[in-house]
């Protein structure tokens, strides 16, 4: 099944546009419940948010940390290898994906204030993932990594770091 997607067909039946921190998504919900969520936000969120969450081969999600907790979803497609880095100094890298022998999970959740990136498995030809956020995701609770600071904190996690930051 996979084979016979093309990305171009994809992005548009899925309404995808290109995402700030690579990949391509578009939201697929919004609760219209809000909720004000304390010190670590400025204002109301909503709830929750989901997206669709697109990486191809030339993509990849680049380092970056929410406020909030994040749940990715495999639907389709390859792999996907997702770094998370810890406040505390350590770092895992796991994989998303459909191939449960292989450890490979389905789901999986990065709690808030984790930096986290992904990018496909070697020789992957496309991820199609969903995100669900809760309290609901809000760029103002969302910042990009800068490779020089994150590789100083965890520098055993530096090479998977380079990969998946771009300055």
């Amino acid at each position: 099944m996979s084979d016979d997607i093309n990305i171009d067909d994809l992005i548009a039946k899925l309404g995808l546009q290109p995402h700030p921190e690579g990949g391509y998504y578009a939201e697929t919900f919004r609760a219209f419940e809000t909720c004000n969520p304390g010190n670590r936000y400025l204002g109301v969120r909503s709830t929750g948010t989901a997206i669709y969450y697109l990486l191809t081969p030339d993509t990849f999600s680049g380092m970056h940390i929410l406020t909030s907790d994040e749940i990715f979803h495999h639907y389709i497609g390859d792999a996907v290898e997702q770094l998370q880095l810890f406040e505390d100094g350590t770092h895992r890298k796991v994989e998303i994906g459909k191939d449960l022998l292989a450890g490979q999970k389905p789901q999986m959740v990065v709690p808030n204030n984790v930096w986290q990136g992904a990018r496909l498995k070697p020789g992957g030809k496309f991820a199609l993932l969903g995100c669900t956020v809760a309290p609901g995701f809000d760029f103002a609770d969302f910042s990009m990594g800068k490779r020089t600071a994150l590789k100083a904190k965890w520098p055993a996690a530096s090479e998977m770091i380079t990969a998946l930051t771009r300055d």
